[in-house]
């Protein structure tokens, strides 16, 4: 089993800045790509950001200039500092992971992997 918590969310004013974290835990070998998807009242779900382990960085066009996504490996977390806000970033924010571990097969796979999701709230 492999967990993902995230945390950080909260209301803020447009103009103002949040920082989500997202530790992911369980029975993981590596990591490949971690990052952030965000859903709106009544919208689909869209990538906000995501990294690899190396550290290539992906950004919607909508958030670039604005937010800065970051991981630590050694910890399997992964961060979105969101800076600027507006108040059409208000969504749930989803940490989502690719893992690869030991599958029901007893062969390494790739699974992905979702957060419980953070309310990112922005005032304007």
């Amino acid at each position: 089993q492999v967990q993902l918590v995230e945390s950080g969310g909260g209301l803020v004013q447009a103009g103002g800045s949040l920082r989500l974290s997202c530790a992911a835990s369980g029975d993981i070998f590596s990591i490949n790509t971690m990052g952030w998807y965000r859903q709106a009242p009544g919208k689909q779900r869209e990538l906000v950001a995501d990294i690899t382990n190396g550290g290539s960085t992906n950004f919607a066009d909508f958030v670039k200039g604005r937010f800065t996504i970051s991981r630590d490996n050694g910890k399997n977390t992964v961060y979105l500092q969101m800076d600027s806000l507006r108040p059409e970033d208000t969504a749930v924010y989803y940490c989502y992971a690719d893992v690869l571990r030991l599958g029901p097969t007893k062969r390494m796979a790739q699974y992905g992997y979702w957060g419980q999701g953070t309310q990112v709230t922005v005032s304007s």
